[in-house]
């Protein structure tokens, strides 16, 4: 990919603040209302912190208390999900919409302990829920649902943020020590619903894709969305046979008729299914990640777009996070005849006819990100969100100071008085959103001048700047101690 055109400093970081101040994440927004890295599967609300106890941790020679256990979201197209926190340092964001992830996307990417977050996971509560069986294992004594959800979530902590901490309660504290102790690694789970790639393009007249579907599921729902049935697009298999239900493995394809205007089409997949413990959830928004215990039966689903002209540029763009390497992955294909130019973060780029290619565009960590790309025939694609890749936040060292009582793992607070107080409706104010947004749009300022000025001293040097569910649970028996 070639990159050209001076990079102004004044020019980025005007264009940054003024993004900052009005992105959809910076104001709560949901994420979809962009295109993050969203790769399908279950998207949900989270309602709260349901079952726990408390537990305390060391930060500077200072303790502070606060309640560990089990969150419980809503999916969006119904059932419920249960999960732990990864990312204790992190606030959490009232009614935040989360969206299933690979690992790359959070901080389990970079974590080479995620294998043993996930054996945790699937050898304790809920997805262990005889708890007697499980008090026997462990040498724990008698467990309450409160005492092994605390200890459950004590001994992720201690791998996901490298914690000092410890639970209040004895028996969930020995719950904890055993899990650390005989965890070990474990691969990702797979995607509960997927589309690769869910971008394709081409020309009128051809069969636009293939788009593979990945799944766990025996089979999906496949229907025309969009603009799909006006265009006279179908969605058929690799024959040209029109398709209402795929398998995993299987290639989907738009049928575009020939002679059709320059356009572009969308196709969904959908399923039942439950989300495979282990899989990442990561908001849009800056709200801690989640790492899934338990699920009901819940729907999930998948997009894939098409575009498609007779003639010029015929571009085709996907966003993925991308925390290994510090930014977000901008992957551009171009099967057309004609070059295809876009900008990004001051700098211009091009996809020569025929190429794929991916760029990644640094950000800083916490920082709020608002991408449009333009192109031929009135192609526009927009991606937002909030690169949240470490476990320790980038907004400062107040999000960890000690207070008598904070809301889990979140900064201040006050304590939470029942099992049904919601995390995020803790520590906040009406000012919170104002104060929020605030926050997210000097960071990325921040985050700007400093990426910026790292830059500049890099090309004089002449060195390159490297960027860098209580529900129904999946059941088990006992521990289960590997795949």
């Amino acid at each position: 990919m070639r990159a050209g055109g001076r990079r102004s400093a004044r020019l980025t970081v005007t264009a940054l603040l003024a993004a900052g101040l009005a992105l959809p994440a910076a104001t709560g927004a949901s994420a979809a209302d962009g295109e993050p890295q969203r790769q399908g599967g279950a998207t949900a609300t989270l309602v709260g912190l349901k079952t726990y106890d408390q537990a305390v941790v060391t930060e500077g020679g200072a303790e502070r208390r606060v309640p560990a256990g089990l969150f419980e979201m809503a999916v969006d197209e119904g059932g419920t999900l249960r999960t732990y926190c990864v990312d204790m340092q992190s606030p959490t964001q009232k009614d935040a919409e989360y969206q299933e992830t690979p690992w790359s996307g959070t901080s389990l990417g970079a974590n080479e302990d995620a294998g043993r977050i996930r054996w945790i996971v699937r050898n304790s509560y809920p997805q262990v829920n005889d708890l007697t069986a499980l008090a026997e294992k462990s040498g724990s004594g008698t467990l309450t649902e409160q005492a092994a959800a605390a200890g459950t979530q004590v001994a992720i902590w201690r791998y996901s943020d490298k914690a000092d901490i410890k639970a209040v309660d004895p028996h969930a504290e020995k719950l904890a020590d055993y899990l650390e102790k005989k965890a070990r690694k474990l691969p990702e789970p797979e995607a509960s619903l997927a589309l690769d790639p869910p971008a394709v393009s081409g020309r009128p007249g051809e069969r636009l894709g293939p788009v593979t579907v990945r799944t766990d599921v025996a089979s999906v729902d496949v229907s025309p969305a969009g603009d799909a049935a006006a265009n006279g697009v179908e969605i058929v298999d690799k024959a040209g046979r029109p398709v209402s239900t795929a398998k995993d493995g299987g290639q989907l394809y738009f049928d575009v008729p020939e002679g059709a205007s320059a356009g572009s089409a969308a196709l969904q997949v959908q399923a039942t299914t439950k989300v495979p413990a282990g899989r990442a959830f990561a908001s849009g928004t800056r709200s801690q990640a989640q790492i899934l215990a338990g699920a009901s039966e819940a729907t999930v689903s998948a997009a894939a777009t098409a575009n498609w002209a007779d003639k010029g540029a015929i571009p085709a763009l996907t966003a993925r996070e991308n925390c290994a390497a510090g930014g977000v992955d901008i992957t551009a294909s171009n099967p057309g005849d004609e070059a295809f130019t876009f900008r990004l973060m001051d700098t211009t780029y091009t996809i020569e006819a025929g190429d794929t290619e991916t760029v990644t565009v640094p950000l800083q960590e916490d920082q709020a990100y608002d991408f449009t790309v333009t192109g031929p025939h009135g192609f526009e694609k927009r991606f937002t969100g909030v690169l949240d890749c470490l476990t320790v936040s980038g907004i400062g060292t107040e999000a960890i100071e000690p207070a008598s009582g904070p809301s889990p793992a979140s900064a201040g607070g006050t304590a939470l008085s029942g099992a049904d107080e919601d995390l995020a409706e803790t520590g906040g104010s009406n000012a919170t959103p104002l104060i929020g947004g605030i926050a997210v749009a000097l960071v990325v300022v921040g985050g700007a001048v400093v990426f910026l000025l790292r830059r500049k001293q890099a090309e004089e040097t002449g060195a390159g700047a490297t960027a860098r569910t209580t529900t129904a649970t999946e059941e088990s028996s006992g521990p289960d101690e590997g795949e």
